[in-house]
């Protein structure tokens, strides 16, 4: 193709420059994905291979070229079965961005005007949760629809009462193990299988509670609120970020700033959140 920057027998124009930006877009992305995981390990092993395929095919070494073809044919197939959990969020991600996922939010938002989410039975159930060091695991649903996390578990939409929260994670209810999944102003599911983080950076000390919290966090754009049974700390996760150990007025201001869209108070903007990711 003929362009504007010809260099002796090679035309690069405007498609081409294009062409490569987008795949250097993509490139960045699958690295932001894999990033911090043995994903990314195993990534730039067949990377490698491939390079030093391409090397042994060039310089005409048959047997090892047909060694590594072989190996070759298969990598797509072995890509997908390798990196089945990354190229999920991979395709999660692309959802996410897409015009049709921004009108479901937009849906969504219309929906939570007409009725919106009260913070404040949250903000104190979570308070009494925490003196009596029960753990808790609720989960608040944005423009990422998290209906198939809420099959796993026990429909309910049900309407939000501190009540209700306290009943679902006491120790003795049959509801307790698992996430709650709060969407369009309603409770909809409790008991509910959401994924664990498998980020190798997130602190050891860190419960399961903690880990499905960033891991769900890492794929939708949901927020979390954890309070942990073994110190009773309040947590919350938002976009792969803990934010630990909040006091009551923290807790309902970073709840007030991310699901109702409210600026956030002097008290809460002084927060340090902690990078699990």
């Amino acid at each position: 193709m003929s362009g504007p920057f010809p260099i002796n027998f090679l035309h690069f124009g405007w498609i081409d420059a294009a062409d490569v930006l987008l795949v250097t877009v993509l490139l960045y992305q699958l690295y932001k994905l894999l990033r911090g995981s043995v994903a990314l390990n195993v990534a730039l092993g067949l990377v490698s291979i491939y390079l030093i395929y391409l090397v042994v095919k060039a310089t005409g070494m048959e047997l090892l070229t047909k060694i590594l073809g072989q190996f070759m044919s298969v990598g797509v197939l072995a890509s997908i079965i390798l990196f089945q959990q990354e190229i999920r969020r991979f395709l999660l991600s692309v959802g996410k961005a897409t015009a049709l996922e921004r009108v479901r939010g937009w849906a969504r938002g219309r929906s939570a005007e007409a009725a919106p989410l009260a913070v404040g039975p949250f903000v104190e159930a979570a308070k009494s949760l925490a003196n009596k060091y029960t753990g808790a695991l609720i989960c608040f649903a944005q423009a990422s629809d998290l209906s198939t996390f809420a099959d796993s578990g026990d429909r309910l939409d049900a309407e939000i009462s501190k009540r209700l929260l306290l009943s679902i994670f006491n120790k003795t209810s049959p509801l307790h193990d698992g996430a709650v999944i709060v969407a369009n102003g309603r409770i909809l599911a409790a008991r509910c299988i959401i994924p664990v983080s498998e980020n190798p950076d997130v602190p050891a000390s860190l419960g399961l509670r903690h880990r499905a919290a960033i891991g769900l966090s890492e794929v939708t754009d949901a927020v979390v609120l954890v309070v942990s049974e073994e110190t009773g700390a309040i947590s919350l996760v938002y976009h792969g970020v803990l934010y630990r150990d909040l006091a009551t007025a923290e807790l309902r201001s970073r709840l007030n700033e991310w699901l109702l869209k409210t600026p956030a108070s002097t008290s809460s903007a002084a927060l340090k959140p902690e990078a699990a990711a």
